[in-house]
């Protein structure tokens, strides 16, 4: 029986480093989006200075929003991250909202998209079948699952490996795009040539995508509670991680428009591996996919590891999901949490492989609910000061309260683009947060005590 594993203990054991940390925001934001939107954004940019001009950018705007998150994490380390806050400053029928979101439709939604990007591009270098991608996406799901129940530092151990190899491999993507120079032969790729969308630049179409790439720093604050030093390490490692990866998205882009010119790499399908077939043919295709594909394990792994703290919170505060609430001492780990999350991104793998769009669907799904709830957090920055002003803050934001104003701006203009440029995914998503709402009207949620 699950129950018998996963022994109630008293807190998370401070057992991870803030290299660990580290580890788990680059594995998590260094995912497969950096091989799939710079087509995009170069598509939409009048020049090649616009397109590194956004990528600073999304960095600058990461970086404010750390900053914020480094307030929040440090004055409250607790392994619910947002949630925690978001009780704090609203009670706990918003957070319940919150974690139901994350159970059905985030954290899952996030798993699945990356094990069938993981499927997609291993199937490039060795095929299952008919049903490949969704073949890999459930071994993904359920062997990343898997890895974490054995112990946290199996998973952390794990996600220290992928992610210096997702890294190196970045690193070597660059050194290609930097050894080769466009040539008028090279602009056009496989894919047809648009009509000079260079040529007007959309430079808030531009800002959706390269912020969806940042996406998945705040993940950091999930582990606050396992951080050896919180007050002082969390701040560096939110901060370290954002400007190694400003740094590393910059540097990949300028080589893809050395490598491909600006309209190479808008008119590409596969701008990474086009820097790789010019570099060294079709054996670097077959590099570029196992890259990929590393990439996402890597992103995967971290989401598996993070998800599964939400609903260890979430547990403990709600009778009702108690069983979520346990935490195992043997492998000091939520391991109800974990299995409950692997079976629900489960679900999602079996929604993709059914409507044969995995990939946009859930980006749809999940992206509209996400937004909302990053805004209400760094709206509960300006509550959680008001309300909580004797409460230890070993980071405070600069600037403030200018500063979270400008994280909350952006995360709105995030969610009005979620809203105004997606499908119907969008609205499915927005439909199981709803029947959360419905689920909620039967609950009685306790009185908060604060901590």
């Amino acid at each position: 029986m699950v129950n018998n594993i996963a022994e109630i203990t008293g807190i998370p054991k401070q057992t991870l480093s803030i290299g660990d940390v580290v580890a788990i925001i680059i594995g998590i934001v260094v995912g497969a989006g950096i091989f799939r939107t710079p087509s995009v954004v170069a598509a939409n940019a009048s020049s090649e200075t616009v397109v590194l001009l956004a990528w600073v950018l999304g960095g600058v705007v990461s970086f404010i929003g750390a900053l914020c998150y480094a307030e929040l994490a440090t004055a409250y380390p607790h392994a619910g991250g947002d949630y925690h806050y978001l009780t704090r400053a609203y009670g706990r029928r918003l957070s319940f909202l919150f974690a139901w979101a994350r159970l059905s439709v985030i954290q899952t939604g996030s798993i699945a998209l990356l094990a069938f990007v993981f499927g997609d591009y291993a199937t490039q270098v060795f095929p299952l079948g008919a049903y490949s991608p969704a073949i890999y996406a459930t071994i993904v799901v359920a062997a990343l699952t898997g890895l974490n129940i054995t112990g946290v530092r199996q998973g952390t151990g794990t996600q220290n490996l992928l992610t210096t190899v997702e890294v190196l491999g970045v690193v070597a993507l660059i050194i290609a795009g930097a050894s080769l120079i466009a040539a008028p032969e090279t602009l056009t790729m496989s894919a047809p040539a648009v009509e000079s969308t260079t040529a007007s630049s959309s430079f808030g179409l531009m800002m959706v995508f390269v912020l969806l790439t940042y996406g998945g720093w705040n993940e950091a604050a999930y582990v606050s509670a396992e951080l050896r030093d919180p007050g002082r390490n969390m701040a560096r490692a939110l901060l370290w991680s954002i400007l190694f990866i400003t740094a590393l998205y910059v540097l990949v882009n300028w080589a893809y428009l050395r490598a491909l010119g600006l309209e190479g790499a808008a008119n590409s399908s596969a701008v990474a591996a086009d820097v790789m077939r010019r570099a060294f043919g079709e054996r670097g295709v077959v590099i570029i996919s196992v890259l990929v594909a590393v990439s996402a394990l890597t992103s995967a792994n971290a989401t598996v590891f993070t998800g599964a703290r939400t609903n260890y919170a979430w547990g403990r505060d709600f009778p009702p999901f108690a069983f979520l609430g346990r935490w195992s001492e043997r492998a000091d780990t939520p391991v109800n949490g974990l299995l409950v999350q692997g079976a629900v991104a489960l679900l999602l793998v079996l929604l993709g492989t059914l409507t044969r769009k995995g990939f946009e669907t859930i980006v749809e799904y999940t992206a509209p609910v996400f937004w909302c709830f990053f805004l209400l957090t760094g709206i509960a920055l300006f509550i959680l000061r008001r309300r909580d002003p004797e409460r230890p803050r070993p980071f405070r934001v600069p600037l403030y309260p200018l500063t979270p104003l400008l994280f909350c701006l952006s995360s709105a203009y995030l969610l009005y683009s979620s809203l105004a440029y997606t499908g119907v995914g969008a609205f499915v998503g927005l439909a199981v947060l709803g029947a959360g709402a419905l689920l909620l009207l039967l609950l009685r949620p306790p009185t908060l005590k604060h901590e």
